[in-house]
């Protein structure tokens, strides 16, 4: 397959939404075919699932995974070549890009939710995790409790920053809530003292306490928030193509392939500072490899 960076999102999404009001709407595998192109959704910095490494290149759990499932695509059309592009994207325009088309698949961290299902469609997932707070260690802070009248650090569109403002709500707890566009951008301000916890997915804080000089000096705390799966996103409405991505990633599931790839990101030296997450496939997520399901948690 072919790699192309792509276009600026706000770029893609003027043509997109340009070409809908000249052209009739192809399903996505009828573009795919017709272009030989497929444009794929990346992050920027959710470690170790969608981010650059040290030369730029887009490397990941969710990446890998997303390439082999380009791969069974152009088989499925047996395509003689499948141009990859390769399209950044960040929590608050995942979404918009996938439903106008700039992207025809997006994985990355994105939560399954059902709020999210009316709006975009989902793969079966392929990871679980639950929200916690990355804080240095001589901070004080041990939970959520510890935060009363001190700055927390969110990424603006996430799950977790909705999170963190009901439990402000419902238990008057009050918090000065942050938001960063973001990962890099939170942990970066989480480094430089402007809060004093960052609260997102377990997996990806470790993630970003993996890429510090001095991992040590950070820890994950705090009881786990709601437990959420991700999953790949796609356009709503087209089964077609749902059941071309669903069939890929269950078989690289319960092939034992997914389960190479996760101990390949979570199990060993990773970009861009070769250190190891050290963390074992957790009995949820192996459960999801026997038994794949596109069901929201939440």
């Amino acid at each position: 397959m072919t790699m192309i960076r792509c276009l600026p999102p706000f770029l893609l999404m003027c043509c997109a939404l340009g070409a809908q009001a000249q052209t009739p709407v192809l399903t996505t595998l009828q573009k795919i075919s017709q272009t030989a192109t497929i444009n794929l959704g990346h992050r920027e910095s959710s470690v170790p699932f969608s981010y650059y490494d040290g030369r730029r290149q887009v490397v990941g759990y969710s990446q890998d995974l997303m390439l082999a499932v380009a791969d069974s695509i152009k088989k499925e059309l047996k395509l003689p070549a499948l141009a990859v592009k390769l399209v950044p994207v960040t929590s608050q325009n995942r979404i918009p890009l996938v439903q106008n088309g700039s992207v025809d698949l997006e994985c990355g961290s994105t939560t399954h939710n059902r709020e999210r299902a009316r709006q975009v469609a989902f793969s079966v997932s392929i990871f679980q995790t639950s929200s916690r707070l990355l804080t240095r260690v001589d901070s004080g802070v041990t939970g959520l409790s510890d935060l009363g009248g001190r700055r927390v650090l969110v990424t603006a569109g996430t799950t977790s920053e909705r999170q963190l403002m009901m439990h402000s709500e419902s238990t008057g707890l009050k918090v000065d809530i942050v938001s960063a566009k973001d990962h890099g951008e939170a942990f970066e301000q989480l480094q430089s003292g402007r809060a004093v916890a960052f609260l997102m997915d377990e997996a990806l804080l470790y993630g970003l306490r993996a890429k510090t000089d001095r991992p040590e000096d950070w820890r994950v705390v705090g009881k786990p928030m709601a437990t959420e799966v991700y999953a790949c996103m796609l356009r709503k409405d087209d089964t077609a193509f749902k059941a071309v991505v669903d069939r890929s990633l269950t078989r690289l599931m319960q092939s034992g392939e997914a389960l190479k790839i996760y101990r390949r990101w979570f199990q060993s030296p990773i970009p861009p500072k070769g250190l190891n997450l050290n963390w074992p496939p957790p009995d949820v997520l192996l459960d999801l490899y026997r038994s794949p399901t596109d069901q929201p948690l939440g």
